[in-house]
Order: structure tokens, then C-alpha cells, then sequence
């Protein structure tokens, strides 16, 4: 009974061994085709360059209500900065001229 068990042991052994050396084998083989493959394919060309974009629309113009709105609001501003000591009297005046003009 020994020398059965020993030689089916064995012949174990060697079918295992013999199955992962093929396995090692083929996944060397599928490698090494693929890599050809990819040297042999010719290059793929760059994708196209993004469409440009619409031009948007021009805004349509303010309306004088809310320019002269805008503007005092500015003008406020000035006033609160030269207040507070930022703006000189010069540059306060410059900036109004610059905003009513």
C-alpha cells in the first residue's frame, strides 16, 4: 500500500507542476503577442480639437434707470471713502468726473 500512495503522490507532483509550468508558459506567450501587436498597429490619430464656442449674445444695453442707478450707488461709495480718509479730495473730485462723464 505504501508504494501505491507514493506513486500516486508523485504522478500528483508531477501533473501540478506540469500544469502551472504551461500556465506560465502561455501567459509569457499572450504577453509577448499582445506587446507586437500594440508595435505593429499604427498610431492612432490625436482626437479632434474641441469645437469653439458660440459667441454669446450680445447683452442688451441698461437701461438709463438702471445706469443712473449704478451710478449713484458708485458715487456713494466715492463719498464713504473719502469720508473715511482713502480717497483725497482730489481724487475723490477725478473719480467723479470720471464717473458722470
Amino acid at each position: 500500500m505504501p508504494g501505491l500512495l507514493r506513486g500516486v503522490a508523485r504522478t500528483a507532483v508531477v501533473a501540478g507542476t506540469a500544469t502551472a509550468v504551461s500556465n506560465r508558459v502561455s501567459r509569457r506567450q499572450q504577453g509577448r503577442w499582445a506587446a507586437q501587436a500594440e508595435e505593429q498597429q499604427p498610431p492612432q490619430p490625436p482626437p479632434p480639437p474641441p469645437a469653439p464656442a458660440a459667441p454669446a449674445a450680445p447683452a442688451a444695453p441698461p437701461s438709463t434707470a438702471d445706469e443712473m442707478t449704478n451710478k449713484i450707488d458708485q458715487l456713494k461709495q466715492l463719498g464713504d471713502l473719502k469720508s473715511q480718509g482713502i480717497l483725497s479730495d482730489a481724487e475723490f473730485e477725478e473719480q467723479k468726473r470720471r464717473l458722470l462723464a
